[in-house]
């Protein structure tokens, strides 16, 4: 980690208190000093005249040896839902498979669940998976991230996988980190893009800084590598590319299935437009609506093409509608074949959950709005009067 230092050269001039946003530097005698606010940003040395402040690296701690050589193969965690895989799993065999065939590895899928091996067989007959761990139990139905952390580290201890990939879902967040501290690894969240260098390691590319970069980490030292990846940035591979692989069914430590957490009752989201995650159309609507009230007209326009219901974030914190319909970096990403913006001007964290959509059609007042630089079709207009009348020729079009 890098610390800061004062040396000699100080002249305690105060460049530096005017320049740090934490008032995390103060002049003591006519020589400045850090305090407890200091976050070791670097501001104040960038802002030093007599360059004063110098940066220096501290050595690592030392941590156990790790036998790198003793790790192989890609795992990829199975979530599943009600018996279900996610559509992010396949997502991820398509990825896994590239990586492991890099690394002339296997490719495993670990899924824990119930009632689960009629999904597992069919999913070694039409995906290019080389085994299916099954983690059986009934306590296993429903997510749970305790003890799934708990059974899914105690397979990473006993089989040593070299990878782990999740879906960087709800339900992947939070039971992968728990995964990484239970076995001593790191873990990279949100990842866009994996790949394997001329060494073996998985480089892992995740945006940065709102989205305004994207920035590659290793894993060099601990194993396994550990990554959540976003749902829809991915391609799965065609269904029918299944190779045979075989299905070992495992029975969980019962102790391992001890949480404090209990599960009483599962209630799914009622919405009369499908899941954003899930769609091939989304209609998403931002703070250039003006009010909740206006949101009925692109839940009208979702429904007539038969597609979901997005929001801005900006939208969601105002409380015009849920979380779960929020697009964006702290949303869910999303990859529809047509993505219609309305009134969302494209903010960076917006455009970081969209930007991937096949066709983009902008609606916005602001002939300059951001949204139009990434936007396959763009309409400057009110939306109040273009999005009923868009919505009235695709009823017509459809004989309603």
């Amino acid at each position: 980690m890098a610390k800061l230092r004062i040396t000699d050269a100080c002249t305690g001039c105060s460049a530096c208190v005017k320049a740090c946003p934490y008032d995390g530097i103060e002049v003591v005698e006519a020589l400045a000093r850090f305090n407890e606010k200091c976050n070791w940003c670097g501001t104040c040395r960038e802002a030093c005249p007599f360059e004063a402040i110098v940066e220096e690296q501290e050595p690592a701690a030392a941590g156990p040896a790790v036998d790198l050589a003793a790790y192989r193969d890609v795992w990829v965690f199975g979530e599943q839902r009600a018996g279900q895989l996610a559509s992010v799993v396949f997502e991820l065999v398509g990825e896994g498979r590239k990586l492991a065939d890099a690394r002339s590895q296997d490719l495993v899928v670990v899924v824990l669940g119930s009632g689960m091996e009629e999904a597992c067989n069919a999913l070694l007959a039409d995906y290019p998976v080389d085994r299916v761990i099954y983690v059986e139990g009934g306590e296993l139905e429903t997510f749970e991230a305790e003890a799934y952390g708990k059974v899914f580290s105690s397979l990473v201890r006993e089989r040593k996988p070299e990878t782990v990939l999740a879906g960087a879902t709800s339900a992947g967040r939070s039971f992968l980190s728990r995964v990484a501290v239970e076995v001593r690894t790191g873990l990279t969240a949100d990842c866009t893009g994996l790949d394997v260098d001329d060494s073996g390691q998985l480089v892992q590319t995740r945006p940065a800084f709102g989205g305004n970069i994207m920035a590659q980490i290793l894993c060099p030292n601990y194993r396994p590598q550990m990554s959540t990846v976003r749902p829809h940035v991915m391609k799965p591979p065609a269904a029918g590319s299944g190779k045979g692989g075989t299905l070992e069914k495992v029975v969980p430590d019962a102790a391992n299935l001890a949480s404090r957490a209990k599960i009483l009752e599962f209630i799914a989201e009622v919405e009369d437009t499908i899941n954003i995650a899930e769609a091939d159309i989304i209609v998403s609507g931002g703070r250039g609506l003006g009010g909740p009230e206006n949101f009925k007209l692109v839940e009208d326009l979702a429904r007539a093409l038969g597609g979901a219901v997005g929001s801005s974030r900006a939208a969601v914190d105002a409380g015009w509608k849920a979380y779960s319909h929020q697009v964006g970096q702290t949303g869910k990403t999303v990859c529809p074949k047509l993505y219609i913006a309305c009134g969302i001007s494209g903010a960076v964290q917006h455009l970081v959950g969209m930007q991937s959509s096949d066709v983009i059609v902008a609606i916005n007042r602001d002939p300059d709005a951001p949204i139009f630089k990434i936007a396959t079709y763009g309409i400057v207009g009110d939306l109040k009067e273009v999005v009923p009348m868009l919505t009235s020729k695709i009823l017509a079009r459809k004989g309603h």
